[in-house]
Formats: C-alpha cells, sequence, structure tokens
C-alpha cells in the first residue's frame, strides 16, 4: 500500500534544504513539507534549552498541522541536543536527525582510526558527533572543530575563491596542516550548509581525505525507516514540496534555491507564526 502522506523536514533557517534536496534525489515520489524557523536563527549559538524548545515547537506543528509521516530534523544543532525530547514528544510519528547516519558513514570511511568533525558551536559544544561515533566504535579518534563563518560563506552563495580558500586554510591546518602522520582521513561536514563548501574544501585537503555529506546518509536512513514501517509512497509520479518559514520568506526565495538547487518562488513559501 502506498503512503502519500508528506515528509516533514525541519531546520533552523535554509541550510535544512540540502538536506531536503538529498531526500528528494532519493525518493522522489514523496511529498515533503519543509519549515525553516527563520526567525529565530541561528541555533548554532543558543542554549540547549532553547534549541529544544524552538526544535519542539516546530516539529509539533509539522505533525499537527502537515499531517507528516515522518519528521527529520535536518538541523545538525538541533540533532546533537533535542533528539530525545523531540523523540518522546513527537511519539509515535517516526523521527530522524542528521547526527547519527553522518556519524555512522564517518566510521564506515575512516581507515586510520581518526575521523574529524566540522560543524557550528553548537553542535561541537554538544559532542553529540563524538558520543555517536564512540557508540559505534569506541577507540576511534575524534576531532571537532567549530567553523561557525562557513555558515555565513554559505548563505552569502560565497562557496570558492579566496576569502573561502583562506577560511579554510585557517580553520582546517591546524589539524590536516603539514605532514601529520596522524592527520585524521576522514571529516564529516556536521552542518547542513557545508556541503556547499565541499569543492572548496576537497581542494584544499586533497584526495586522501573522505568527505562525508550527512545529508546523503540522512537519505538513506530515511528510506530504510519508511520500508521498514511499509509507510513508502510508491506512485510513479514526482512528490510535491511545499515550504513554510517563520520570517523573510523573500530571502529564502532568493537564497534558497543555491541550498536547494533548485527554483523557490513565493507562491510556493507560506510564513507561518509558531
Amino acid at each position: 500500500m502506498s503512503d502519500a502522506r508528506p515528509i516533514g523536514v525541519f531546520d533552523s533557517g535554509i541550510g535544512g534544504l540540502t538536506v531536503l534536496r538529498a531526500l528528494r534525489a532519493r525518493m522522489p515520489a514523496e511529498n515533503f513539507v519543509y519549515l525553516g524557523d527563520t526567525a529565530r536563527l541561528p541555533y548554532g549559538t543558543k542554549s540547549a534549552e532553547t534549541v529544544t524548545a524552538y526544535a519542539l515547537q516546530a516539529s509539533k506543528l509539522l505533525v499537527r498541522w502537515g499531517g507528516v509521516k515522518l519528521v527529520v530534523i535536518a538541523c545538525n544543532t538541533a540533532s546533537s541536543v533535542a533528539l530525545g525530547p523531540l523523540s518522546a514528544g513527537l511519539a509515535p510519528v517516526p523521527l530522524i536527525g542528521v547526527v547519527e547516519p553522518g556519524a555512522r558513514a564517518g566510521v564506515s570511511a575512516s581507515r586510520n582510526g581518526h575521523v574529524a568533525v566540522i560543524a557550528t558551536e553548537g553542535t561541537v559544544r554538544g559532542g553529540a558527533y563524538v558520543r555517536a561515533i564512540h557508540a559505534i566504535k569506541p577507540e576511534l579518534k575524534v576531532s571537532q572543530i567549530a567553523c561557525t563563518l562557513f555558515v555565513a560563506l554559505a548563505e552569502e552563495g560565497w562557496i570558492d575563491g579566496p576569502i573561502v580558500q583562506e577560511a579554510a586554510k585557517r580553520y582546517l591546518d591546524p589539524l590536516f596542516g603539514g605532514k601529520q602522520a596522524a592527520a585524521p582521513d576522514t571529516l564529516v561536514l556536521g552542518c547542513t550548509h557545508f556541503p556547499l563548501l565541499a569543492p572548496a574544501i576537497s581542494a584544499l585537503l586533497g584526495p586522501k581525505v573522505q568527505l562525508v555529506d550527512s545529508a546523503a546518509t540522512t537519505a538513506e536512513a530515511v528510506a530504510l525507516e519508511l520500508a521498514a514501517n511499509n509507510l513508502l509512497c510508491t506512485d510513479k509520479n514526482n512528490g510535491r514540496v511545499s515550504f513554510m518559514v517563520t520570517d523573510s520568506p523573500e530571502r529564502f526565495v532568493r537564497v534558497g534555491p543555491v541550498f536547494f538547487g533548485a527554483p523557490i518562488t513565493s507562491g510556493d513559501v507560506e510564513t507561518i507564526d509558531l
């Protein structure tokens, strides 16, 4: 039986559109409702208590108003600090965050036992990637770097060029620079903005460092969860996508396509009040 109910995707702003993009590529028949809490971003610098309260509000709205069959927390900060309360608050609706799939992929990719994670300040401070990686393979060494400026660069559409290259060098050289024998061989992109900068990061680090995009691994985890619970939409036509934001729909329409990889028109976006 085909389940045409939408999948809810929540993020603090527009970065989660990279996750939505991966979800649509993996499951083109599915319908999606995306909610970006653009009035209260960024989440990465807020306390765990505040992030949890905001994420619960938004996710419950997706379930109540959107009638979604599964919720994806496409925000690394919210996935890092709020997944437990969110799972309890949304039950019995299934919930998937971006941290665990990314951690699993990072563990699988590493050959020398040293994985690096780049993320926002909040995600690094919460330590969720470290916990998730060590839950899978306790002996792995995990290094974290807060790359706050990458978020602003991605949102400005500055994904290459001298400024991006210099920022990447400043952040990553202390860990990857020189000829350190113990340098990580795997880098987890622990923020939904960072896949846009992946070409510049890869050019700096070279082919010996494997980049892990948590958006793609999350999409695979969602597909498996839906299949296991007989929730897949098996229609042959491509699914629909609707967008909701809590503020600045004009900016979402202007910047969002860079992350989403497809046009977004003002008629596609509804402004809501949480």
